[in-house]
């Protein structure tokens, strides 16, 4: 008999008020400079503009005609500068000579023009905003394909995508769904997308294109939304592998009902490691080893290369732990094994060094 704890009517009501509101998707963001450095920077160099008109226009004063009283100084010259780059143009100040009307024409416009375009830049920007959001989240939806999803965000999420990543896949290739704004906006930081929201509702996952996804990582917290989480997403994707994380180990086989091709149970992992550790200290260190990827010894599955075709795995040059043959795992010493074949696959121990990256083709095992 399996326990499952299902939440109760409050947490549910509770819950759906909280996804009318929690469910966009956030894609990382390129550039993050704080707004008030963006208006500062504006306005130094709409002010650095304005001293050079001035400067301009008192290094040839001469040249110009104040109507008050024929002379202009350094005074007149930022306040023609003001007017003249602003558009507002009163007339009391005019170039009279050749060189001043040249000077106009071919310097002072250019640098109206460019004052004009960092004043409105900023509003520019703030209204082009949504629509270069719109425009890289529809080029999202429609270049996203066999991605992987993962549903939490967690110690147990960012190990599994640390772990898919070893194999050459790129962050845009992978959606973070979580329930929490908070943790969302660390995973786009960090390069992923988001989906705030909860997976165990059909339009929040299709938010991150579960529907196209070619593998699922259930990564939460509880082990009945763990359950919900993977109803819901083999019903949107009958194709996708999907993989999942269960504190106790009387609930994986409700798990694997629910639509999960594998099941990690980490309590009775972690128990595990904790006896082995207490009764064989160097055991526990090895098995320690192998579950923290990119040190010291990783398990890898990888192919049978035409080399090895008719041994048998002791023959071959990595340290064999299982054979995989069709839908069977044989262990290394199983009779049934014989010899290996071109179409098996090889569950191998190998050495492994920081920054070193899996090829496509190896598969690193699942963490607990």
């Amino acid at each position: 008999m399996f326990h499952v704890k299902l939440p109760g009517h409050d947490a549910i009501a509770r819950q759906a008020g909280e996804h009318l509101v929690t469910h966009r998707v956030r894609l990382p963001r390129r550039v993050v400079e704080h707004p008030f450095r963006q208006v500062a920077r504006r306005l130094l160099l709409a002010l650095g503009l304005l001293v050079a008109t001035a400067l301009i226009v008192f290094a040839d004063r001469a040249g110009y005609n104040d109507n008050s009283d024929g002379s202009v100084d350094l005074l007149d010259s930022f306040y023609y500068a003001t007017v003249t780059l602003s558009t507002t143009g009163y007339g009391d100040i005019t170039p009279v000579s050749d060189a001043a009307r040249l000077t106009n024409i071919f310097v002072i416009t250019p640098l109206r023009v460019l004052f004009l375009i960092v004043l409105v830049g900023t509003t520019l920007e703030v209204l082009t905003e949504r629509t270069r959001a719109e425009w890289r989240l529809n080029r999202w939806r429609s270049t996203l394909r066999d991605h992987t999803v993962v549903v939490g965000f967690g110690t147990k999420g960012r190990s599994a995508i640390q772990t898919v990543l070893a194999t050459g896949m790129k962050k845009e290739q992978v959606v973070v769904v979580d329930p929490s704004e908070k943790v969302i906006e660390a995973a786009t930081a960090e390069g992923y997308a988001g989906v705030a929201g909860d997976a165990t509702r059909s339009d929040v996952l299709n938010r991150a294109e579960v529907r196209r996804a070619r593998q699922i990582i259930i990564a939460t917290q509880r082990d009945d939304t763990a359950v919900l989480v993977a109803l819901t997403a083999r019903q949107l994707n009958r194709g996708a592998k999907i993989v999942a994380a269960v504190r106790e180990e009387e609930n994986a086989p409700l798990l694997k009902q629910s639509g999960a091709d594998a099941v990690i149970t980490s309590a009775s992992a972690a128990g595990r490691l904790l006896g082995l550790s207490v009764l064989s200290p160097a055991a526990g260190m090895v098995m320690e080893d192998l579950i923290h990827q990119g040190s010291g010894l990783d398990i890898v599955e990888r192919p049978v290369i035409k080399a090895e075709v008719g041994r048998t795995p002791r023959e071959t040059e990595d340290l064999v732990v299982s054979v995989v043959r069709g839908h069977r795992v044989l262990g290394y010493d199983d009779p049934a094994v014989g010899t290996l074949e071109l179409t098996d696959r090889l569950i191998t121990i190998v050495r492994a060094t920081p920054g070193t990256q899996i090829a496509p083709d190896v598969r690193p095992l699942p963490r607990a």
